[in-house]
């Protein structure tokens, strides 16, 4: 498992305004000055969190996923975040990860926000998604999701990291910063949040508090309330340390989720 180079995007988002996100975004990326393997942009990156999903959704081969396919080809790196996604009458609230060759994967967010009526509008996922990236075992998920441990559980070793892409407002920002350390400690592996800055059309403001937490609970990187787009390694060694040192896993409990 070599050391992996990941870039982060902790950026303000216009409000339901795609094309002016997507500039925004490609214009903060430019500055991009050493190769990496992996740019996180938060959930929604191209509308912010939005009910208005009849007018904002999008295919599969729409504009945010063409844009996706150039941006990867650009930086021969994986890039990943969520969107508004429309597909069989139905809207999901879908990460994409998009490779530079244009393949992807996706995963539906499976936990709704109740408290923003999210559950009304859009479709849960039921599937987890594991992915591999230069022989990392990487699982992605989306805000909320955060919250439920049972769904995040790192069963069989079956991650190395645990990444999530977020809308997550600053009024809970404690919660935050508290679950992503757990998360972190309790599955012995890194975890990523990349959370965006900022009021939204809502007028709720973010303060993005995007992070990386070590298998150990250690900082790796941490931002608050200003736009940023940072590039860090995480190292394979660290995650195979800790589980050596510290066998827990093993010991879990085995369980299955019911649909």
């Amino acid at each position: 498992m070599d050391n992996l180079k990941i870039t982060v995007y902790q950026g303000y988002l216009f409000w339901e305004k795609t094309d002016k996100n997507l500039q925004n975004i490609s214009l903060k990326l430019s500055g991009i000055r050493e190769k990496t393997n992996l740019i996180i942009l938060p959930e929604m990156f191209n509308t912010g969190f939005t009910m208005n999903a009849e007018v904002l959704g999008e295919t599969m081969d729409g504009r945010t996923m063409q844009w996706m396919q150039k941006t990867a080809q650009k930086y021969d790196a994986v890039v990943t975040g969520s969107i508004i996604i429309k597909e069989d009458d139905k809207y999901y609230n879908r990460l994409l990860w998009v490779r530079p060759d244009g393949s992807h994967e996706y995963y539906d967010k499976r936990h709704l926000f109740a408290l923003g009526k999210e559950h009304t509008v859009y479709t849960p996922g039921t599937k987890k998604l594991i992915v591999e990236l230069k022989g990392w075992k990487i699982c992605p998920a989306i805000c909320y999701d955060l919250r439920f441990p049972v769904w995040l559980r790192n069963v069989d070793e079956d991650y190395d990291l645990l990444m999530i892409v977020a809308n997550w407002p600053e009024k809970r920002a404690l919660h935050w910063r508290t679950l992503i350390p757990a998360r972190a400690v309790e599955n012995q592996a890194y975890v990523i949040g990349v959370n965006r800055v900022g009021h939204d059309g809502n007028e709720v403001y973010h303060s993005g508090d995007s992070t990386c937490i070590d298998p150990n609970g250690n900082v790796v990187y941490y931002k608050r309330d200003e736009e940023d787009v940072y590039t860090f390694s995480i190292i394979g060694d660290e995650v195979k340390k800790a589980r050596r040192a510290l066998p827990f896993l093993k010991d879990a409990d085995r369980f299955s989720i019911e649909e």
